[in-house]
């Protein structure tokens, strides 16, 4: 079987990650690293473009979910396969699928967005649960914990020195969002909050926004999820369905994004979503070995 190469697109938590499953992966190798920041690492080769790289199958995008529009298309454009964690929910995931499959249909090629944790693997949860009882209610409730989306939708505000977003659940899908911000002028820490606020990731949110001296002291990188489905299968309105973890965010976030790179491979040119690509084409080894073991 042909070895998967794989670069990794940013050199952040994880960026660094992805590296570390691709070297646990049993048919992956890794290409490289790209990251246009200057990164002193002697464990991997880091290369500040990806022509600089060979043999690239696929490129796992760990940055920002907004420059995944304009990223993902020049790695398409150049025979790679991608996959990003955009996990900007609703109208902008239908908007990012249809330019990206028309982008890897030109190429020849597959993109798989959405990757992570959630959206990705809880997505696919949702549509079990829906498949096991299809009239009904599903809420999904993340943390408690730091959501990576939302701290870099916070870092990127103007004036902002550091910052870090918590996610606290309420309880039947409402949410809380913590933000704890080190800024470069104190005087403008009230305009900055009301951006914060404003934020596509934050303005459905009830968001308290807090002034500290130093953002690292609470970084912990835990998060979690808890999702609930009340339903009704046929005549049976009793049916109860619970899925909970607890995990470490850039890891689980990195792992999946591994798995989908390499089930990019086996699908046909075209953007996918996680949930729509076959389980079992997230792991490694023969097919019908895998059902044996698991069905």
């Amino acid at each position: 079987m042909k070895r998967i190469r794989v670069c990794v697109v940013g050199y952040g938590n994880v960026g660094q990650e992805a590296v570390e499953c691709i070297k646990h992966a049993p048919d992956m190798d890794l290409a490289g690293v790209v990251e246009i920041v200057d990164v002193d690492d002697p464990k991997v080769p880091v290369v500040k473009h990806v022509d600089c790289l060979e043999d690239v199958d696929v490129a796992i995008l760990a940055i920002p979910s907004r420059a995944v529009p304009k990223v993902a298309p020049e790695y398409l454009a150049k025979g790679i396969n991608t996959v990003d964690g955009f996990d900007i929910h609703g109208d902008s995931m239908v908007s990012l699928r249809k330019q990206l499959d028309e982008c890897a249909k030109q190429s020849g090629r597959t993109a798989v967005i959405g990757a992570g944790w959630d959206p990705g693997t809880d997505s696919v949860i949702r549509m079990l649960f829906m498949a096991i009882a299809p009239q009904g209610i599903t809420y999904t409730n993340f943390g408690p914990g730091m959501s990576m989306g939302h701290s870099v939708a916070a870092r990127a505000i103007p004036g902002m020195k550091d910052a870090i977003s918590l996610t606290l659940p309420v309880g039947y899908g409402q949410h809380k969002r913590d933000v704890y911000v080190e800024v470069e002028d104190p005087a403008q820490f009230d305009e900055i909050a009301q951006k914060i606020k404003e934020d596509p990731y934050f303005v459905n949110d009830s968001t308290r926004v807090t002034l500290v001296d130093d953002v690292g002291k609470l970084k912990v990188m835990g998060h979690g999820v808890l999702i609930e489905r009340m339903g009704a299968s046929g005549s049976a309105h009793n049916q109860r369905l619970e899925l909970k973890m607890i995990l470490s965010n850039p890891s689980a976030t990195a792992q999946v994004m591994v798995s989908a790179a390499r089930a990019s491979t086996r699908l046909e040119p075209g953007c996918y979503a996680l949930a729509e690509i076959p389980p079992i084409d997230l792991l490694p080894g023969d097919r019908e070995n895998l059902i044996h073991d698991l069905v």
